[in-house]
C-alpha cells in the first residue's frame, strides 16, 4: 500500500467560508496518481470534527463536475459537512481500448474491482473508495469524523453509492442517489461494464447490482433517490422501478421521487442537492 500521508495539493479556492481543495496521491490499487476534491467547511477549518459525505460521479466525469456545477459548498458550509468527490477511474494506464468509448475504461470505472485482465491491474474503484481513500482521508484530515459518513452519487456514481452503502452500511451510514443505474445487470451500460471488468459469469455481477443486493442485505438506513422524469436514460438504462420493487420486497426504506420535467444533467443535481445534503446531515448528526 502506498504512503497514505503523502498528498499533493493541486488547487485551493475559498468558498462560503470554507476551502475547496483538490489533491493528488499515488494509489497502489489504481496503479498511479488519483485525484479527489474535498470541501472543508468553516467548522472543519476551525478544527471541529465534521461528518463526511462522499459523492461518486457518473460516466465521463472527473472530481471537477460536482465541485463546479452542483452548488454543494453552500450547504456543506451551513451543515458543517466535509464533502469529498473522487475521480471516476484510474488514468493513463495505456490499456488498449481504454479511451475508445465513454462508457467503458477511462472515466467509467463503475465502482467495481475488475477481475478480468488487463483491467484487474488498476481498475479497482470499489476497493479504492471503500479502503484506500478511507485511509487517505483518515490519515490526512483529523477533522473528518470517520464514524459519521454518508455516500451519494449520480448515474454510474448513484449505482456505486447504493451498492457500496448496502455492503458497508456500518461505514457509510447514510445513502442517497441521483438518477442511479439501479439494475446494471439489466441495462446496456451495466452489461457492457460488468462483462468487461468481471467476465461473463453473471452470478459474479450480483454483488455490484443494487437491485440484487438489497434483496439479500437491506440496510437500516432510509435511502433517498431522485430521478428526473424527463431523463432520456430513464427507461433503457436506469430502471428505478426495479429498485423500488426490490426494496419493498426486502423491507428496505426508500423514498423514490420522480421529478417532473427534469433530465439527467447537473441542472437536475443542483436543483436537489440541498435535499440530499440535509438528508445526510440529519442521519449523521451526533
Amino acid at each position: 500500500m502506498s504512503d497514505v500521508t503523502t498528498l499533493e495539493l493541486v488547487s485551493e479556492t475559498r468558498s462560503f467560508g470554507g476551502a475547496q481543495r483538490v489533491y493528488s496521491h499515488t494509489s497502489a490499487l489504481c496503479n498511479g496518481a488519483m485525484r479527489f476534491a474535498i470541501y472543508l467547511p468553516p467548522a472543519a477549518l476551525a478544527g471541529e470534527k465534521c461528518p463526511v459525505v462522499t459523492y461518486l460521479s457518473g460516466l465521463t466525469c472527473t472530481e471537477d463536475n460536482v465541485t463546479s456545477k452542483a452548488g454543494a459548498q453552500r450547504l456543506a458550509s451551513e451543515l458543517s459537512l466535509i464533502f469529498i468527490a473522487p475521480d471516476t477511474s484510474p488514468r493513463g494506464q495505456n490499456i488498449p481500448g481504454e479511451d475508445d468509448s465513454y462508457d467503458f475504461g477511462s472515466a467509467a470505472g463503475f465502482y467495481v474491482d475488475a477481475t478480468e485482465a488487463p483491467w484487474s491491474g488498476a481498475y479497482r474503484m470499489y476497493s479504492y473508495i471503500t479502503c484506500e481513500l478511507q485511509s487517505v482521508i483518515a490519515a490526512n484530515f483529523p477533522e473528518a469524523d470517520m464514524e459519521r459518513q454518508g455516500i451519494t452519487g449520480h448515474s454510474m456514481g448513484g449505482h456505486g453509492a447504493l451498492t457500496i452503502h448496502l455492503k458497508h452500511a456500518d461505514t457509510f451510514k447514510s445513502c442517497s442517489a441521483f438518477a442511479p443505474i439501479c439494475a446494471p445487470m439489466q441495462c446496456p451500460w451495466g452489461e457492457k461494464a460488468l462483462t468487461g471488468y468481471l467476465g461473463s459469469d453473471r452470478e459474479s455481477w450480483k454483488s455490484y447490482d443494487a437491485t440484487e443486493l438489497v434483496k439479500s442485505q437491506p440496510s437500516s438506513a432510509h435511502l433517498l433517490v431522485d430521478q428526473g422524469a424527463a431523463d432520456n436514460f430513464l427507461v433503457d438504462q436506469l430502471k428505478p422501478e426495479l429498485l423500488e420493487e426490490a426494496c419493498k420486497t426486502a423491507g428496505q426504506k426508500l423514498t423514490l421521487r420522480m421529478q417532473e420535467g427534469y433530465d439527467h444533467s447537473y441542472y437536475f443535481i443542483a436543483s436537489f442537492i440541498e435535499d440530499h445534503l440535509r438528508h445526510h446531515a440529519e442521519a449523521l448528526k451526533a
